[in-house]
């Protein structure tokens, strides 16, 4: 469907946004960021607009825009790929077009891991300034807990428990813990994660996709 926009409006962003989106679920992650480099190139200059959600939060508030969304999965794209050179500088733009709490905690929280895989610490620890326990989060909680966990205000332990029947919410919280885990030298621990987030039936899940393709660089 998202094709045949393209097809119909080779010029509309947007529809370059969902089917790189897309691209991802289905694990094709060079299509992915050929379209969302196409939508960051038209968006390029151009006043950002807010996104309808498919699936509302609980306020019926959208959280997100056009540009923080083609950023965000572009930068996605790239660093399940574990090309972090490349996602690193597309973090930073998601997060520079973050207009609030909800989105900024989302791209942070890559942004954050992209640096501590590039052994950028202090400049991850940096990031973390901005992130404070009175943020106004309507839907990225999980997000803004393991900015949280990262900053030494919350444990892992807490976030594995977590008291939700979301399993993209499950595998966010598992993914996280499982870095902090990977950061602090606990590779095993991290491991046995992993996979317990790949049991989950949300295979279309960030954290889901992000633990696959820890699984699969472990074992090459």
């Amino acid at each position: 469907m998202f094709s045949r926009g393209v097809a119909l409006h080779p010029d509309d962003a947007r529809m370059y946004r969902h089917r790189g989106h897309r691209y991802i679920t289905v694990r094709r992650l060079d299509a992915a960021i050929s379209d969302l480099a196409r939508a960051a190139e038209l968006t390029r200059g151009q006043p950002d607009e807010v996104e309808p959600d498919g699936a509302p939060n609980r306020y019926n508030i959208p959280t997100s825009t056009l540009q923080s969304n083609v950023w965000y999965h572009l930068a996605l794209a790239h660093y399940l790929k574990h090309d972090f050179e490349s996602a690193l500088p597309a973090w930073q733009q998601a997060v520079a077009v973050s207009t609030n709490d909800d989105m900024l905690v989302a791209s942070t929280d890559w942004l954050y891991m992209t640096l501590r895989r590039l052994d950028r610490d202090a400049e991850a620890a940096a990031v973390l300034d901005r992130i404070t326990p009175d943020m106004r989060i309507l839907e990225n909680d999980a997000y803004h807990r393991r900015l949280l966990m990262y900053k030494g205000l919350a444990a892992p332990d807490e976030l594995l428990a977590a008291d939700t029947d979301d399993a993209v919410q499950l595998a966010t919280y598992g993914y996280g813990v499982a870095n902090w885990y990977l950061y602090n030298g606990q590779e095993e621990r991290a491991r046995e994660i992993f996979e317990r987030i790949v049991t989950g039936p949300n295979w279309a899940a960030f954290g889901f996709i992000a633990a696959e393709a820890e699984l699969a660089s472990a074992d090459r």
